[in-house]
């Protein structure tokens, strides 16, 4: 029995591992993201977006196409600054039988203290791309009446 059961589960193992690929995939694309972000690193930050993204912030006013993000945060990155943000709280799911994820995170920001940030990525010509990044400041319900 016990045979039985190493066989088992040295046969899903392999099957686990390739699951969990993409997933850690998708979360080294983000990575990538905050990294660049915070080294004020144009060309890798916008490198990371599909052309169609959108990028939703804080304020209810900013929903911006990406060329309209780029315009607003290029000025910042020209001079060096960027912004950080930590992840410390990611969860990845997809669309089966697709190359498209999403994912939530929660992130450390050391103005506004805990964000979080959600969104979609999709597969392009092999490299995760994100379509759409949304960053929020979670209100806790207490404080929301």
């Amino acid at each position: 029995m016990r045979l039985l059961a190493l066989l088992c589960l040295a046969l899903l193992l392999p099957a686990a591992r390739l699951a969990a690929a993409p997933a850690a995939d998708v979360a080294a694309a983000l990575d990538r993201f905050h990294t660049a972000a915070a080294k004020a690193d144009g060309p890798a930050y916008f490198g990371l977006f599909a052309p169609e993204a959108i990028f939703i912030g804080t304020d209810a006013t900013e929903r911006w196409t990406l060329a309209e993000f780029k315009a607003f945060a290029e000025p910042y990155f020209s001079k060096g600054k960027g912004w950080t943000y930590t992840p410390r709280d990611r969860h990845v799911s997809f669309v089966p039988g697709t190359d498209v994820a999403w994912f939530d995170e929660l992130l450390d920001n050391a103005s506004y203290g805990v964000c979080r940030g959600t969104g979609v990525l999709r597969k392009i010509d092999g490299t995760w791309k994100i379509a759409q990044y949304h960053l929020t400041i979670p209100v806790p319900n207490s404080l929301a009446k």
